[in-house]
């Protein structure tokens, strides 16, 4: 299994490579107010991608940061024993030692 990762792996890179190679003429980017920027495709491509990473990186910080903080505060749900007047025979849930529901996962 590993020799197939590492094939694709070279099969991206090549394949990338040769992108790059025959994408070397150069273009230009035209901005606001009479500017652009000139450069080989292939670095335009790269900067987009990387802007675009960059960005969407940037945008998913706070939902990672508001994830982190919840998993980082222990619940305050407790397990509910069931009475035995009650005549409720629900099993305790299993909490680890946060106190949040563990689920076998």
């Amino acid at each position: 299994m590993n020799y197939l990762m590492w094939l694709l792996k070279a099969a991206i890179f090549f394949t990338l490579f040769a992108f790059a190679l025959n994408n070397q003429q150069a273009v230009a980017v035209n901005f606001f107010f009479g500017t652009f920027w000139k450069a080989p495709l292939v670095l335009v491509v790269l900067a987009v991608f990387g802007i675009g990473l960059a960005l969407g990186v940037l945008l998913m910080m706070p939902r990672w940061w508001k994830k982190r903080t919840l998993q980082a505060t222990p619940s305050k749900l407790q397990p509910v024993a069931a009475s035995a007047d009650s005549g409720n025979n629900t099993p305790l849930v299993p909490t680890g030692s946060t106190g949040i529901p563990q689920h076998g996962l």
